[in-house]
């Protein structure tokens, strides 16, 4: 900040104690610094734009308590901030948006019996609403992985923005846990029965295929990424329109692997029919039946998941399908306690994130030992300690 600026705002602040008048003071040469380089979200304003930045590339930007702690009061400070017209979301690194959710840290504090396992959930779905509800055009340059808690801070939003390096999935039945962050309200809306077989075998989707299969909502490549958060901020006064518009110019002019099939075009009608299943039991039996290369390829990813997550997350489909954003984050809130209490979460990060040995074993060990009554109990109300959205 210039030596000019100090006394202009003294001048305009000559009602103020001189203490008060420091304060505000050091508050606008705080605002004027740039951002810090280490700290694990950066959140600035940029011309027209507000822009959140995940700062953790080593760990493939996952997301914290204290990065939702940052982003959601000051996401809900944009929203009411004139200046501010849009909101844009991205990642540091050039490998991820965000891979997800900080599990070990979860993992370590399920363990311990800390209420960061209750904590860490209740906000990330309060921060999944906001960014749900946001009353400004906000963009998520999805460039990289983005899975589990990264698809929570993008997928809401207006704009979705892929790019060959984008790389989707929500592989959360392989560690005992649902496709949560709202996968409840999102995967079902996805055309056909997608969202179904997404979310029960994990199914990666890269590139453009995101958006092809309805989750990204553009497709450019990704050495057009810094030129189009450029344009986006210095956008004059835009309205959600003027936004669509530029990302529509970016996305028609991206000849990028237009040429090249969507990776399940093919199989689009086996995955709607078999996957119209109403129990797991009925759509081993429908894949088993079917017998195709590519139905026992899915019976084969399906048999390594866990058998309690399955049936959770078929459940948890077909009611979010007719539910509203907010009613499927207070049933995932009550599904993500559930999780916490059992076996499940904590041995299937134990062998696919910590010892990596890929050989979970599971408690029950079999579809038909979880029972109908467990999981209307994993469903129940929480009463007071519900998830609770403004």
């Amino acid at each position: 900040m210039g030596p000019l600026v100090v006394p202009a705002l003294r001048q305009r602040l000559p009602w103020m104690k001189p203490f008060q008048r420091l304060q505000v003071i050091l508050q606008h040469v705080n605002m004027s610094r740039p951002a810090d380089s280490s700290a694990e979200v950066l959140l600035e304003k940029k011309g027209c734009a507000a822009v959140i930045t995940l700062n953790r590339p080593k760990v493939l930007n996952v997301l914290n308590v204290s990065m939702i702690r940052q982003i959601y009061p000051q996401l809900k400070k944009w929203e009411q901030d004139p200046e501010i017209f849009l909101i844009l979301i991205k990642g540091t690194g050039g490998k991820a948006f965000c891979a997800g959710g900080d599990i070990r840290v979860i993992t370590e504090a399920g363990r311990a019996g800390d209420r960061l396992t209750q904590d860490f959930f209740r906000e990330e779905y309060i921060l999944n609403n906001a960014v749900g509800t946001c009353q400004k055009p906000y963009v998520a340059l999805i460039d990289g992985i983005t899975m589990r808690g990264g698809v929570g801070l993008s997928v809401h939003g207006h704009f979705r923005v892929a790019t060959e390096k984008t790389v989707f999935a929500m592989p959360e039945t392989a560690i005992g846990l649902f496709p949560d962050v709202g996968g409840g309200y999102f995967l079902p809306r996805l055309p056909g029965k997608i969202g179904y077989f997404l979310a029960l075998t994990g199914f990666r989707l890269k590139g453009r295929d995101v958006q092809r299969a309805g989750i990204a909502t553009h497709f450019i490549e990704a050495e057009k990424v810094a030129a189009l958060e450029k344009d986006l901020t210095e956008l004059k006064s835009p309205s959600k329109g003027n936004v669509a518009d530029l990302l529509d110019s970016y996305h028609m002019k991206c000849k990028l692997d237009q040429e090249k099939e969507f990776i399940l075009g093919e199989h689009m009608d086996k995955i709607n029919s078999l996957f119209s299943a109403r129990s797991v039991e009925e759509l081993i039996q429908n894949l088993k039946r079917d017998g195709s290369p590519f139905a026992l390829r899915q019976l084969e990813t399906i048999a390594k998941m866990s058998p309690t997550s399955l049936k959770m997350t078929l459940r948890q489909l077909r009611e979010g399908a007719s539910l509203s954003l907010q009613d499927v984050l207070t049933m995932e809130y009550r599904l993500s306690q559930s999780c916490m209490r059992g076996h499940d979460f904590y041995e299937g990060v134990r062998a696919v994130i910590i010892d990596k040995d890929q050989s979970p074993k599971w408690k029950p060990a079999t579809l038909e030992e979880v029972t109908d009554e467990f999981l209307d109990s994993c469903f129940q109300s929480l009463g007071s300690s519900d998830l609770r959205l403004q």
